[in-house]
């Protein structure tokens, strides 16, 4: 089993090489405007690993940190209304008057 994938992958390995020293070249012409499109797309890729990144950041650390015990406390039940947790009850949090 094992020679017959090695075979497979050294054929595949020259057909590769063979293609690639067999063409012919190309006299093509790189505009501006391509180099600019390059860089879009870096930084389109970059900015989205950014983001995808900043979003699970909470489950990256937890899988990152030793599991010594339960460090997260729960967080604090809030009344609603009609199950619905709103804006209002969000900012109605840094109220003095409420927290007394």
């Amino acid at each position: 089993m094992k020679k017959t994938a090695f075979k497979l992958l050294r054929f595949a390995f020259y057909a590769t090489g063979a293609a690639v020293i067999m063409t012919p070249t190309a006299y093509a012409y790189i505009d501006p405007a391509t180099t600019s499109y390059v860089i879009q797309i870096i930084a389109g890729i970059v900015i989205a690993c950014g983001a995808g990144i900043g979003i699970f950041w909470n489950r990256i650390r937890r899988k990152l940190r030793k599991k010594d015990g339960p460090t997260d406390k729960a967080a604090p039940e809030r009344e609603t209304q009609g199950g619905v947790l709103t804006a209002e009850d969000l900012l109605g949090d840094d109220d003095p008057e409420k927290n007394s």
